[in-house]
């Protein structure tokens, strides 16, 4: 099973990310991430008074009435119709709490909500159109905890369901310190609404949620989305569904330079796309995306089911946009996706260099580490594990993932590769792939109308390294020396390939193999699905 971490509150919350950075010297070529500013999310008990608001009651009135310390009681099994707005408080210490009546019959901190628990929740809803609670200009310290928020039985569309902030020109006027914990948010089956949460202010964090039912014909829809905050963010141990993509920042143009989303943890978290989405009429995309972002760790996640529809399959992607062409600060930089199971993905993680519509940043110290990738080319994807295009980028490092890898024609449209590479000039500056295990792919290690190996390396990339992958069946001469080339997965020696389990066996001729004398390889792993985490899994989990 992958490792995760699985506390909120750690002294130094960025250790292990730091040591999850760590390359051999000898083999790096590439800059490491910055990590992120993180934040402690955790849960505490209130001290302050208590406003009980009960079926039929008035819950702007308590929102207005409440100081910081206190904390709103909401009946549960109760429906408040919004929009609500939450206003800037200027007395008391500490935070608004907004909580269930039935709190105790929730799970408890740090342990995910699912649809069942959602008898226990009052629900707060949004009219067709609007949003269900808003914040203000520097609206600060709200935690929702046990609340269902939900477009009303008669809305046909919402576009944010909540909306954390927005049209922000400067740091100074977000909002800041707001958390949902174990809260159930969501849309309507079938219906259009956009997304869950925007999460445009800082210190916003997402745990412990269940969020799905997000779909829009024509349009791009999230789970969770942030486009203009200075961050830190922060979104764990949640389960997140959305036809276009489930998370995404970017997408529209932050309105500052300083307002690029950044400091972003993504931990723990499912994040899955129903098999009943392909050949809908809605728009489907991808499971994470960043258009913009900066400074972001992306660890212990599940990945599931991305298909090739209104994109080629790809289940994460790293590619700027300036997007209405109104922000050429726009960036993605020091990105680390360490430690995540992608599961039935189309394709793995797609990177772009810089945007090819308008001026845009170059993408910058990207490290993907310790993930396994099951690559199955669903729904006629091309079936690429990793794929880099555009112009320019520098210090990408790929290291130490293991590529399950079973697309293949006719199921995918094209052929399959470990890796993709299309680069125009300027190259990109400062790769290094490394330790990877791949299972035999159409064309390995390939550069668009290159060839595969050197070829597809010298044309591609500036001062890179490529050493100690293993990658079954590929041509040897066309790569360079200090790789390995088995005939077949059996030569691999997994300890069991056919069951799903992808760490190496004793007899392994590729144990302790690599760059940093670890098993060449994701470090630490067991079963490819040992990693989904949901007290609700939806039926079709394993669907290809």
């Amino acid at each position: 099973m992958l490792r995760s971490l699985t506390s909120r509150a750690l002294l130094h919350p960025l250790a292990g990310f730091l040591m999850a950075c760590a390359i051999n010297s000898v083999a790096q070529a590439a800059a490491s991430p910055t990590p992120p500013r993180t934040f402690d999310s955790s849960y505490a008990p209130q001290t302050g008074a208590t406003l009980t608001v009960g079926a039929g009651g008035d819950l702007q009135s308590a929102l207005d009435k409440a100081q910081l310390g206190d904390t709103i009681v909401l009946q549960a099994g109760a429906t408040f119709t919004g929009p609500y707005r939450l206003p800037n408080k200027t007395t008391g210490n500490g935070w608004v709490y907004v909580v269930s009546s039935d709190l105790s019959n929730l799970p408890p901190p740090g342990a995910r909500v699912s649809l069942t628990n959602a008898t226990n929740m009052p629900k707060i809803v949004a009219p067709s159109g609007r949003n269900s609670v808003s914040t203000v200009a520097g609206s600060h310290h709200y935690r929702f905890v046990g609340v269902e928020f939900a477009p009303a039985a008669s809305a046909t569309l919402t576009y944010q369901l909540v909306a954390i902030g927005d049209s922000d020109t400067s740091p100074t006027t977000l909002p800041h310190h707001i958390v949902f914990d174990r809260c159930y948010v969501h849309g309507q089956a079938g219906a259009n609404h956009r997304r869950g949460i925007e999460m445009d202010g800082a210190y916003v964090a997402v745990v412990d949620s269940y969020i799905s039912d997000f779909q829009e014909v024509g349009a791009d829809s999230q789970g969770l989305w942030a486009y203009n905050t200075t961050g830190p963010l922060q979104i764990v141990n949640n389960y997140i569904e959305a036809a276009g993509e489930n998370v995404m920042f970017g997408g529209a143009d932050s309105r500052a330079a300083d307002l690029v989303p950044a400091d972003i943890e993504i931990r723990n978290n499912h994040l899955f796309k129903p098999l009943s989405l392909i050949g809908s009429k809605f728009t489907v995309k991808n499971l994470l995306e960043f258009k913009a972002a900066q400074r972001v760790l992306v660890t212990g996640n599940t990945l599931q089911n991305s298909p090739a529809a209104a994109q080629s399959g790809f289940a994460l992607l790293v590619t700027p946009r300036n997007q209405n062409g109104s922000a050429p600060w726009s960036v993605t930089s020091d990105i680390a996706i360490v430690g995540n199971s992608f599961i039935n993905v189309g394709g793995g993680v797609n990177i772009l260099g810089t945007d090819n519509i308008h001026p845009s940043q170059q993408t910058q110290r990207i490290l993907i580490r310790d993930n396994v990738l099951d690559v199955t080319g669903l729904n006629k994807a091309n079936g690429r594990s990793f794929q880099v295009v555009g112009r320019g980028g520098s210090d990408y490092t790929i290291d130490h993932n293991t590529i399950i890898n079973t697309a293949a024609p006719p199921l995918s449209a094209g052929s399959s590769d470990v890796m993709m590479a299309e680069v125009a000039a300027p190259k990109v500056n400062n790769f290094t792939f490394t330790n990877n295990l791949s299972t035999k792919t159409d064309y390995g290690f390939c550069g668009s109308g290159v060839g595969s190996g050197v070829a597809a390396l010298n044309a591609n990339f500036t001062n890179w390294v490529f050493s100690r992958n293993v990658l079954v069946e590929a041509p040897a001469g066309s790569y360079p020396p200090g790789n390995f080339f088995p005939n077949a997965v059996a030569a691999v020696r997994f300890v069991n390939y056919a069951g799903g389990n992808y760490a190496l066996a004793a007899e392994s001729p590729y144990r302790s193999a690599g760059t940093d004398g670890k098993d060449i390889g994701a470090s630490a792993l067991g079963s490819a699905s040992a990693g989904v985490v949901s007290p609700n899994p939806p039926t079709d989990i394993v669907i290809r």
